[in-house]
């Protein structure tokens, strides 16, 4: 989004709100992988984190 940055005597600056990501190891399509989500996805559930250590036994 952008907009303005108003100042006490108000003086308008162009300014812009940048969503906030975070770089998140996530399940994807039941693979782990490294993408940038929005804060708002991760606390609404939108993204499910995976699990750190926990790897599948090697199928013999």
């Amino acid at each position: 989004m952008s907009g303005h940055a108003v100042s006490h005597a108000h003086n308008l600056t162009k300014r812009v709100w940048n969503p906030n990501l975070q770089r998140v190891r996530a399940l994807v399509g039941g693979r782990v992988k490294n993408i940038d989500v929005c804060t708002r996805c991760l606390r609404g559930g939108k993204v499910q984190k995976a699990a750190r250590g926990q790897r599948k036994p090697a199928a013999a």
